[in-house]
């Protein structure tokens, strides 16, 4: 009896020797919550009303379709008669998009609104050289609607999430407060179309 018990005890052994632990190097990691803070995406920009270059990040909400990102621009003291700094503001509605391939969307239309402030227009640093309703609009700050579209490219999925990174260029015509009050004012001989918009070219890249 001994003998058979013996037996049996080490064939058990021998089972689980040779079943050992689960294999786990192939299993699929859950995927990695975004903390708030954290940026979605990076910016690169030129043109719209945002400086000569402008450069930031942002954040995406609503499944992507709202996004928002925050820009810091510059011009040249020779494009502007004054070294010129901005800070700009920016969110942007895509109601859809299409799949035109298997790695290629196409958002062709994206809306949305800005707002700027501008440090180092001309005379901004003299203080009582004009009265303060010398002009009826503000120098420095800006803030106008935007339309325009976008073509981004999906990567490979990321291991930590399972999602695609993605690379977009985008362009944006753009507009804003005095522009269009100058417009309405004076429609005869007054801003042209062609002078009453801006227009941005940029890229986005996940990161």
């Amino acid at each position: 009896m001994k003998k058979y018990l013996l037996s049996a005890f080490l064939l058990a052994a021998l089972g689980a020797q040779a079943a050992g632990p689960p294999d786990t190097a192939g299993a699929r990691r859950p995927p990695v919550e975004r903390p708030w803070y954290r940026p979605s995406h990076l910016v690169l920009q030129t043109g719209g009303g945002l400086g000569m270059v402008a450069g930031g990040a942002g954040y995406e909400f609503a499944k992507d379709r709202l996004e928002t990102d925050v820009l810091i621009g510059y011009v040249p003291k020779r494009f502007a008669g004054s070294t010129l700094s901005l800070a700009s503001l920016k969110f942007m509605y895509s109601p859809f998009r299409l799949r035109v391939a298997e790695q290629v969307q196409v958002l062709p239309i994206t809306v949305g609104a800005y707002f700027s402030y501008t440090h180092g227009t001309l005379n901004d640093e003299i203080k009582g050289q004009y009265s303060s309703d010398y002009y009826w609009f503000s120098t420095d700050t800006r803030y106008g609607p935007l339309v325009g579209g976008r073509v981004t490219y999906l990567t490979a999925p990321v291991p930590a999430t399972g999602l695609p990174r993605k690379l977009s260029v985008y362009y944006e015509l753009g507009s804003n407060d005095l522009y269009l009050a100058s417009y309405l004012n004076n429609r005869n001989g007054g801003l042209g179309i062609g002078q009453l918009l801006t227009l941005a070219l940029g890229v986005k890249a996940d990161f």
